[in-house]
């Protein structure tokens, strides 16, 4: 099925440099927000706390819920809406974790509808420990990190044929970063300094290809917890999840296009970097846009009747898709072409 005509050429290299001023801008106002917000907003998995989702037989305030609450010891929980407000269901959030104890379900059911005169069924109660969702969030970072360095590995050998140099040098970091983090040093600013220093090394080390690939991921990644934290969202291990996949998906649009670009190399030895970048992505486009929409389309089936529990897993991978394609495109192969650049300065 070609979804768009193969003999297309749109000029996406002539516009590279209106693509990464809106990629700035966007990550910018994403570490602003983040900033603002002191970092991401951690669920339960990650902060550590006691999550419990309550459903009334009738409309409720939540006023009435937290005087329930009170009664309890919970005063200081949060409540909100969860799902259709047609179904009458709450989450209850609170940090501390001695309300999963047994029986503790019972006692705040019946001082809930004494509060709010509605029966009240406790539907689920989740605890983590605060020391525990310190190790998840350690945990996650490391996830993602040794992701990226992987796929590194990867792209460099590929494309490149460097195995040996990338696997000594993504070796060395994780040492690194694995014998810093022995000494409590702060695993956000850990991963963010061993990342800068990964990028300095390609630039150094000429693995070009290795480099497109691995911003274009940090410019998705950043992008989608940027976005997560402008609309408050909270930070889960579903995720961490999303985020794994959003990596992978846009490795994959961008593996297409090195593939094609790498192609064409061989094919139009004549012609300018830019020429070849720009027939590639053209030709590889319909590929593209019909692998974005059909994932599109299952993501926000998901979004719209998934459910509150799944709807933020969804919103992130719709994010994630929208930005994985338009950073294969507009970030991963430019880069390339920034590179010749460099090169080419006397």
């Amino acid at each position: 099925m070609q979804f768009i005509k193969s003999d297309i050429n749109i000029d996406f290299v002539g516009k590279r440099k209106i693509a990464f001023f809106i990629s700035l801008s966007m990550i910018l106002i994403s570490v602003a927000s983040l900033i603002i917000h002191r970092g991401p907003r951690y669920g339960i998995d990650f902060a550590g706390g006691t999550l419990i989702q309550v459903k009334f037989q009738a409309p409720v305030d939540i006023d009435r819920i937290k005087s329930g609450l009170s009664s309890v010891s919970l005063g200081a929980s949060s409540v909100q809406q969860f799902g259709d407000p047609a179904d009458n269901e709450f989450l209850v959030r609170t940090d501390k974790t001695e309300a999963a104890e047994q029986g503790f379900a019972l006692t705040l059911s019946k001082a809930l509808k004494t509060a709010t005169d509605s029966q009240a069924e406790i539907r689920r109660v989740e605890m983590v420990g605060p020391q525990v969702g310190q190790d998840l969030r350690k945990k996650a970072l490391f996830a993602m990190f040794f992701a990226l360095l992987f796929i590194t590995i990867y792209i460099s050998g590929r494309f490149e044929l460097k195995w040996i140099l990338s696997g000594v040098m993504a070796g060395a970091l994780m040492t690194a970063v694995y014998l810093l983090s022995l000494f409590n040093v702060s695993m956000p600013f850990l991963i963010l300094a061993a990342l800068v220093v990964t990028l300095i090394l390609f630039w150094l080390l000429s693995l070009r290809y290795a480099m497109g690939a691995i911003v274009a991921l940090i410019h998705d990644v950043i992008i989608t917890v940027g976005i997560f934290s402008i609309f408050d969202k909270e930070f889960t291990l579903p995720i961490i999840a999303a985020l794994l996949t959003i990596i992978g998906y846009s490795l994959n649009d961008t593996i297409i296009v090195y593939d094609r670009i790498r192609e064409n190399l061989r094919k139009y030895q004549k012609q300018s970097l830019g020429f070849i970048i720009n027939r590639s992505v053209n030709e590889t486009l319909s590929r593209t846009i019909l692998t974005s929409l059909t994932t599109l389309f299952v993501v926000l089936s998901l979004l719209v009747l998934g459910g509150g529990i799944i709807h933020d897993f969804a919103f992130a991978m719709m994010v994630g898709v929208l930005v994985g394609t338009y950073s294969s495109i507009y970030v991963a192969s430019p880069i390339l072409i920034a590179w010749q650049e460099r090169d080419n300065r006397p």
